[in-house]
């Protein structure tokens, strides 16, 4: 009983200590702790007030101005699209002009797709890879689109695994089996048809009712005789 008794009086004395320490260490930088305690909520403050007097009225101003470049997107006027028309801009000066904002981010995506249907894969391929999306369908479109630009610039093996990271990125009917097709598609395009062939199987299995499972009989008996 004794024994314990000591021992609960040294924690005692030694959280006593402990705390005598830490008065004594606040009292000699008092100073220097009150200016980084105020360099803090200095930076706090500064965050949320530019967030929402700045940022916050660039996006939507951003968001405004991309407007009538989503249009021309849809109707496939691609160099407008891009470069505006002269009363509206382009995705080109949105990404420019509105930096750090989500509609600058997207305009990325659809400068990427305009470049790439317009058949110049190299600067498709570099807004394309800045692109910063992981939502349910951009996120992959992206990804695969990314792809396609590397299958046109001859570059199989990054299309490949761009392609794969496009049907991982999120499960779902429509991207997945898409772009497990074209990774099979790009793995025989470099006569890998055992790579291709669990691909053409997993789109049978897990996405029978996918477009592309139509006709995936004819490319897995296809593979098999390649093989």
């Amino acid at each position: 009983m004794a024994k314990k008794k000591s021992k609960a009086e040294d924690g005692i004395v030694k959280v006593e200590e402990a705390l005598s320490k830490t008065e004594k260490f606040i009292e000699s930088n008092q100073k220097l702790l009150t200016i980084v305690i105020g360099g803090i909520v200095v930076l706090v403050l500064a965050f949320f007030g530019i967030n929402r007097f700045y940022m916050t009225p660039r996006e939507q101003e951003a968001k405004e101005q991309m407007f009538m470049a989503e249009r021309y997107f849809e109707i496939d006027s691609l160099n407008l699209a891009l470069n505006g028309d002269g009363m509206y801009p382009g995705f080109l000066e949105i990404i420019d002009d509105y930096r750090w904002t989500k509609s600058a981010n997207l305009s990325k995506y659809y400068a990427g797709i305009c470049y790439l249907k317009l058949g110049n894969a190299e600067e498709a391929a570099g807004y394309l890879k800045s692109f910063k999306g992981k939502d349910e369908i951009i996120g992959p479109m992206a990804r695969g689109a990314l792809a396609d630009a590397y299958m046109e610039l001859g570059e199989s093996s990054k299309a490949v695994s761009s392609y794969l990271s496009a049907a991982k990125m999120r499960k779902n009917d429509l991207t997945t089996p898409l772009f497990l097709m074209k990774a099979a598609t790009a793995y025989e395009t470099m006569n890998e048809f055992k790579k291709a062939l669990p691909l053409y199987d997993q789109i049978k299995k897990e996405f029978p009712n996918s477009v592309e499972a139509r006709e995936i009989e004819k490319y897995i008996t296809r593979a098999k005789g390649m093989m």
